[in-house]
């Protein structure tokens, strides 16, 4: 029987720490905190070191699931992300990380954002690979251990609700479309785009349909994503390729948006024969300057398909609400 001083299966880590500060380039468009898609980078890079780490190969990002921005990180932080491997299958890992920030000055930190992430190994001829079996042995282990179990169904209930959905051009919806070639820039160790990456487009495009919607409105351009969740990657993303973002809402609250993010790819020789490669449902609200969430122009859906839409947000909301959000004081436990 394993004790809490035997080493890890083959004397791998399971844990990451990563530590640095903030860039000007990190700062959402509204100037006032770090952008949503600064920090899903980030999640997925200490993440990626993580389930590297533990599998001893390559591995991809299959999904990332609940992101709770909490809060909004203050430009110029110090920032530290901790990535933790809480379950292992035959080829998967699941990993949980939490984001935290701290004032240079006092350099005491605060957690801002906790999320579950799945990565798949991949062995020398690109398919999937055995990993070693995790062990849950300290306390905050079994208990995050069983969390990771526990939304296993929910998730693949609302994996199967999203790719069921289908998104035409029959649609009143407010949206907004980015295209553009995948740049060399992005290239990861396997030839493809970062999901971290894939992530910061998809709040981009999100926060330029939030920030459309909201028109005129004062502090409009300080919309920020509070929630992101659902995010399954379905293809790779290829360097070279033609890329399609399109953010669309399909449900406004009192003093909110949720917007449906779809990422398609194509050969750029045949543009119209796109290929669904990434999908995310986000929640994005506006902020005055004391951190209310102000009043949105509330959308009514009316041709069929964005009636429909409106419906699957809801049971996608429903479903969520099942999902206990986990504590960072559990996460960050030794």
């Amino acid at each position: 029987m394993s004790t809490s001083t035997e080493p890890r299966a083959s004397a791998r880590d399971d844990r990451v720490v990563l530590r640095f500060l903030a860039t000007p380039a990190d700062t959402a468009a509204g100037g006032r905190s770090v952008a949503a898609g600064s920090v899903m980078e980030w999640i997925d890079k200490a993440g990626f070191a993580c389930a590297v780490g533990w599998a001893g190969t390559y591995c991809v990002t299959a999904y990332v699931g609940n992101v709770r921005h909490r809060r909004p990180i203050p430009p110029d932080s110090l920032i530290e992300v901790q990535a933790r491997v809480v379950h292992t299958g035959r080829t998967s890992m699941h990993v949980v990380v939490t984001v935290s920030s701290a004032e240079v000055s006092t350099r005491m930190y605060t957690p801002a954002t906790t999320c579950i992430l799945i990565f798949v190994a991949k062995g020398a001829d690109g398919r999937p690979t055995g990993v070693p079996e995790w062990t849950p042995i300290s306390r905050s282990d079994r208990k995050l251990a069983d969390a990771a179990l526990e939304r296993m169904d929910t998730r693949a209930q609302i994996k199967r609700l999203m790719l069921d959905e289908e998104y035409t051009d029959a649609t009143g919806a407010p949206r907004t479309t980015l295209r553009f070639l995948v740049p060399t820039s992005v290239v990861n160790f396997g030839g493809k785009a970062h999901g971290g990456t894939v992530m910061r487009w998809i709040d981009e495009a999100a926060y330029a349909c939030a920030v459309g919607w909201m028109g005129e409105a004062d502090l409009a351009d300080h919309a920020i994503g509070v929630y992101s969740g659902g995010i399954h990657f379905l293809a790779p993303v290829r360097i070279g390729e033609l890329v399609e973002v399109e953010a669309r809402i399909i449900l406004t609250g009192p003093h909110s948006m949720h917007i449906s993010t779809r990422v398609s790819t194509a050969d750029p020789r045949t543009p119209n024969d796109l290929v669904l490669t990434t999908q995310c449902l986000s929640v994005f609200v506006v902020p005055d300057h004391s951190g209310v969430s102000l009043a949105v122009p509330q959308w009514e859906p009316a041709l069929a398909e964005d009636v429909r839409l409106h419906e699957h947000a809801r049971e996608i909301i429903r479903l969520r609400e099942t999902i206990v959000p986990l504590a960072a004081s559990l996460t960050l436990e030794p």
